[in-house]
């Protein structure tokens, strides 16, 4: 049971990584890579549309709802695109984990954004 789950989260960490690279093309229509960015960044962004602390519903948008986008993502990209992103895929899996520094530095302000306005509105209670 536990290998099968393993393997299922590798499936779709390496979906992910399709998603992503399919978003950079150019052959991809528009409306997908809308779609997919959002997924995307969804599934890399440490803030879950449900709270992870809320019991059995916090997991609820990584188990199920993910899964899902990701499903609708991968069939709005054309076949020729996703053959040629998994093959990218499985090219750079072997050598590294791809990086994305933007998009950890956006995740990064957002971050440092909502903790700068929780100190205001806390400090400005107090005072």
């Amino acid at each position: 049971m536990w290998n099968n789950i393993k393997q299922w989260a590798k499936r779709l960490k390496r979906s992910i990584f399709i998603l992503y690279l399919a978003s950079k093309d150019k052959r991809v229509p528009l409306s997908a890579k809308l779609f997919t960015a959002f997924i995307v960044a969804y599934a890399f962004s440490p803030i879950d549309l449900i709270p992870d602390f809320i019991p059995v519903l916090g997991y609820l948008d990584d188990v199920i709802l993910l899964p899902i986008g990701i499903y609708f993502a991968l069939r709005m990209i054309p076949k020729n695109v996703l053959a040629e992103c998994e093959l990218k895929v499985a090219k750079l899996m072997k050598q590294e984990k791809p990086k994305n520094w933007i998009a950890g530095c956006i995740i990064l302000f957002i971050w440092v954004a909502i903790a700068t306005w929780m100190i205001y509105l806390i400090y400005g209670i107090i005072k």
